[in-house]
């Protein structure tokens, strides 16, 4: 497979060079020069495969021509070793539960694909740092995907303030080859300060840099994976499928897209947004108009400058017709964020995490008024054991934490304090 800039098609590089590099030199974003279609055998067969057995025969598609069939099977074994199981609330609606891996949140399933990957990528002699900026969960689950790989030393930067305390545990206690960088800011300052990184010549001279970021391929593509899971999970009985997608960044729905393109049977995609409504208004005015982020309980979809929107407009040429066509989206307040948990809670017993339930609450709305049946599917990013503050007491008292976070609770955290200045980053990098 081979990918070029979003901001220049005419250049191609092969997938190794797209993933060690992390961005392309003009500033864009690697995309598929095209993307491959699964055949229809397997597609065919999708009910019958395994979590694994699908992964394995996805990322054949993306990886076949750089390394040996023997290596891709061991990056996909080494990668899930959890599932990705599919929850029915109730006839029409199931919740695709993607917190099962170490980290309890969806962003293990790339994390630990890109590790696996970057591993068996990376010439013997070379030491790679990754360059990670996180609004909550990514930053911990790639902590834990290369910690202790040798070859590889990660920096996370996270914003002061803006991450759950669990988060943050998560985040910060992890020595070794991980640093936790507690930036003076937002996550799109912490977004900026990377970007500005990976274009700077002396640090790329100095340090070999990467992104583990939804920038980075290896951590996008993968993240296809689980939308066709979820439809074999639910069989060939569901008829048309929408998904609702918790929406910051935008990787979550950007591989969605990607995974429709190769042939994923999804009828439709809705964007869940917080009061973050970046790409709500996006999607409704045609104009693009960043913002700086509003600080929400669901954290990790507080963007107010969402790094994947070129490779959605990539994907649609575009052209912002055939993307509403495919896509629609909706924004939600805090409190109607705590009433959707509560409505899930008070009807089906289930417990929803905020962006689960942002989600939850647009799938509704998409539903209000409509007289086409579908099957929703609702993308439960996170545990809701990490965010048991929100929860009011007889709903915290129905989520069972995990033994993994009650460790990690206790743990010690390390972390070094910096300005929201490249400046200040530049001479950490430079010197650590």
């Amino acid at each position: 497979m081979r990918f070029c800039s979003t901001r220049d098609s005419g250049t191609a590089v092969s997938f190794t060079d797209a993933v060690r590099h992390g961005m392309p030199d003009d500033g864009g974003l690697f995309m598929p020069v095209d993307l491959p279609a699964v055949p229809g055998a397997v597609l065919g067969a999708l009910d019958r495969l395994s979590f694994g057995e699908i992964a394995r025969e996805i990322a054949l598609l993306f990886l076949e021509g750089e390394m040996s069939r023997e290596d891709i099977e061991a990056i996909v074994a080494g990668a899930f070793t959890f599932d990705a199981p599919v929850r029915s609330l109730d006839r029409d609606t199931a919740v695709l539960e993607l917190f099962h891996g170490p980290t309890l949140a969806f962003k293990d399933f790339g994390a630990r694909f890109m590790a696996q990957t970057m591993f068996r990528l990376r010439p013997a002699a070379d030491e790679y740092t990754i360059l990670v900026a996180t609004s909550g969960d990514t930053g911990s689950a790639v902590a834990g995907a290369f910690h202790g790989l040798p070859g590889f030393s990660v920096v996370l930067l996270y914003p002061s303030g803006r991450v759950s305390a669990l988060q943050e545990r998560q985040l910060t206690s992890l020595r070794g080859n991980v640093t936790a960088l507690e930036i003076g800011g937002t996550f799109d300052d912490c977004q900026r300060l990377v970007r500005q990184a990976f274009r700077d010549s002396d640090l790329a001279a100095r340090r070999h840099l990467t992104s583990a970021n939804s920038i980075n391929v290896a951590r996008l593509l993968p993240q296809t994976l689980y939308y066709f899971n979820a439809v074999a999970r639910l069989g060939r009985g569901a008829g048309d499928i929408v998904f609702s997608v918790p929406s910051g960044n935008l990787g979550n729905l950007t591989a969605g897209l990607i995974a429709r393109k190769m042939g994923l049977p999804a009828a439709h995609f809705i964007a869940a947004a917080n009061a973050n409504d970046v790409f709500t208004r996006y999607l409704s005015s045609g104009r693009y108009e960043p913002r700086e982020a509003t600080r929400t309980l669901s954290n990790a979809m507080d963007v107010g400058d969402p790094g994947n929107l070129p490779r959605i407009r990539a994907l649609f040429g575009d052209d912002i017709g055939s993307l509403r066509e495919a896509v629609s989206s909706s924004s939600w307040s805090d409190e109607e964020t705590l009433r959707a948990i509560a409505e899930v809670y008070g009807r089906f017993g289930y417990v929803l995490d905020p962006h689960g339930a942002v989600a939850f609450a647009a799938l509704e709305r998409r539903r209000a008024g409509r007289s086409e049946k579908f099957t929703g599917v609702v993308l439960a990013t996170a545990h809701p054991a990490k965010f048991l503050d929100v929860f009011d007491p007889p709903i915290r008292g129905a989520v069972e934490v995990p033994l993994r976070l009650k460790e990690i609770m206790s743990s010690e955290k390390h972390s070094v304090e910096l300005p929201a200045d490249f400046a200040a980053l530049k001479t950490f990098l430079m010197e650590s």
